[in-house]
Order: structure tokens, then sequence, then C-alpha cells
């Protein structure tokens, strides 16, 4: 099944509280139209950073500096008090984050404990090789694809306020990671493929309005280390955190994938994972990590810090995906047609995908 990449952003998700609610409203108008009385777009959030309304909120905000939505006029990207709110959003998503790591261990102390692969270990690839069902995979899929249809992409700001040596091996692993430069073997489409080949709809944002505030989080914080410049040490230390320990869980995700009798478009990306992030593993330690605190020794600590903070989401996203999973329960906010009974304050959508 050929994968078409859409000239269109997709539709704007639905509101999850009152804050993404009026955010959704302002989009639909114009920048330059007046609000109507009482619909003034909101400056700041309300709650404490984790919460489905500011996430989405935040995600919304970030996807004008991607693809944009579909009727959204391109304009919003750069509007004073969207950009306004945006900060506020991020002030408490990182206050939120640095609030539930506390203190940050050392970064040598971090990437050695990224090298070791636990004997006993848990996690929703464990999961899904040692006993997980193909309605679960789909919708790790599912949680997945608000990163991995535009992967790359949000490590993709951090390319110009590096520079040097550093510069040229972030580069090196980003040029892998878009296909060296060959269309089929980009990485967003290769899940884009794998998506189809387990019977998802493959469109780009199309399952955002399914996937929790966890899931959003976790491409948030790629989002938010990438587009600011005094965090790129914390984007580097995110990057790293992907690439150092991704190849043994694309190894178990691409052998559950085969015994749940995916074809080779349902494997394809994860075992393109285990070659290439073995080989970024040895590039990003020493050929980004390195060369950026030669020359900018000061950035160590916010290395360590996104590694953490990496680890952190990802931890959140993988507990709530196997509580769900142990329970026999979906994971999703609006579960795939295949999943078990959902529960009451859930409601489920028609159709395979």
């Amino acid at each position: 099944m050929g994968i078409a990449a859409g000239r269109e952003g997709p539709e704007l998700p639905e509101a999850r509280g009152a804050l993404s609610g009026a955010l959704l409203r302002r989009l639909r108008r114009p920048p330059s139209e007046p609000d109507p009385p009482g619909e003034a777009l909101p400056r700041r959030g309300v709650g404490d950073g984790w919460g489905e309304d500011e996430q989405l909120a935040l995600y919304t905000c970030y996807e004008l500096h991607y693809r944009g939505f579909r009727g959204v006029d391109p304009e919003w990207e750069w509007d004073p008090g969207l950009l306004e709110l945006r900060a506020d959003l991020e002030r408490r998503f990182l206050a939120a984050v640095r609030r539930e790591l506390g203190p940050v261990a050392g970064l040598d102390q971090q990437l050695e404990q990224l090298l070791i692969e636990p004997v006993d270990g848990t996690g929703p690839s464990h999961h899904l090789l040692d006993r997980g069902e193909r309605w679960q995979a789909r919708e790790y899929l599912v949680h997945r694809s608000v990163y991995h249809l535009k992967e790359a992409d949000p490590q993709a700001w951090a390319i110009p306020r590096l520079h040097g040596a550093a510069q040229a091996g972030f580069i090196a692993v980003e040029f892998d990671e878009y296909g060296d430069g060959r269309p089929e073997r980009v990485h967003s489409r290769l899940f884009a493929e794998m998506m189809a080949d387990l019977g998802l709809d493959p469109s780009y944002g199309h399952y955002v309005d399914a996937v929790p505030a966890e899931a959003l989080a976790v491409v948030n914080l790629m989002s938010l280390f990438g587009l600011h410049r005094s965090l790129r040490g914390a984007a580097v230390g995110q990057f790293a955190a992907l690439e150092i320990t991704s190849s043994p869980g694309a190894d178990r995700l691409a052998r559950a994938l085969e015994r749940m009798g995916a074809g080779p478009a349902g494997v394809r990306f994860y075992r393109e994972h285990v070659e290439a992030d073995a080989v970024h593993e040895q590039v990003v330690r020493r050929d980004v990590i390195q060369a950026l605190l030669r020359d900018e020794p000061d950035c160590e600590p916010d290395v360590a810090f996104g590694i953490a903070a990496s680890g952190l989401l990802e931890d959140r996203l993988g507990a709530l995906l196997t509580e769900r999973w142990e329970a026999g329960r979906s994971s999703l906010r609006i579960p795939l047609a295949d999943a078990p009974p959902p529960e009451a304050r859930v409601v489920p959508v028609g159709g395979a995908g």
C-alpha cells in the first residue's frame, strides 16, 4: 500500500476543557478578526501542567509550527497573543517536569544507566513481546503516531542552535532519520506503512483525539526543547535518550509484531531502528554530546536534564499503557473497534481504525 504525504494539515482536534476549547474556537477565525464578547484568547492556563486540557492546548500551539491545521490561517503561527499563551503553558509544563523529577543525576551516571538493559525489564515493549495481543499493538502504534508520523522533525529545530562538530554529528543522525535522502526510507513513512499494515489510518494527526495527555506530553517535550535555544542542551539530552535506548525495544516490538502476523511492512520500521540506532548511539555519545561539551561545558546540566525528563515522560506513558492492558482495558481515550469494552466515560468509535 502506498503512503502519500498530505499537502494539508489535519483537522483541528476536539477540545478537552475550557482552555483548549477557547483556543480552538479562536483558531477557526482569522487572526485579524476581533474577538466576540467573552471570547478573548486566554493568556494563561489554570492546571498543574499535566492535564488533558493544557497538554492539548500546548500541542495545538506547537502544531502551528509543523503542518498547521486544515482551514486555520497560517498567520496564527506568530500571533503575539497565542505566543503569550504558549509561553505560559511551557512554563507550567517545564515546572511540572522539574518538580516531579527532583534532583537530577549527573550526565555520566545517566549515560551509563541508558546503556544497561534490565534483566527483568517491564514496559510496553516487554508486555507486547511476552503476552501482548494484536489490539494492544495497534493501540501502541496509535500512541506513538503523534510523534513518529513527524519523526525527527522536533529535533531538527535544534540544528541551527548547535555549531561545529556537535552540529555535524547531530545532522548525520538526522539525515539517517530522513532516509539518507531517499523518500521511500524516511522513517515517518516507514511508520505510516506499518500503521497501514496493521489496519490503522496512517494520516498525519488522525489519532490526536484518541491519545491521552501522557502521549501528547512526550512529543510536547521534544517541541519545547527544540524550539528554545536556551534549552539546546536539553534537546541534545532528549535526542541521546531516544537514540541510545531504542534498539532493544525496537527488536522486541519487531518480534512481537511478527508473532501477531504483521507483514514485511508491519515490521520494517522497527527492524530499521534495531540496526540504525545501534550506530546512532555511538555517534550521539561521541560526536554530539562530547563535541557539544568541549565547546559549551555549561550545557552539561541541561543535557542531563533532557535525558532525565525524556525518561520521566516515557515512564509515565509506559505505566499508563501497561496498567490498562494488564487490566484488560483500552489505553486510549477513544478505543479502536477491536479493543475490549471501554470504561463508561470513554466513547468508542466505529471502524477498524
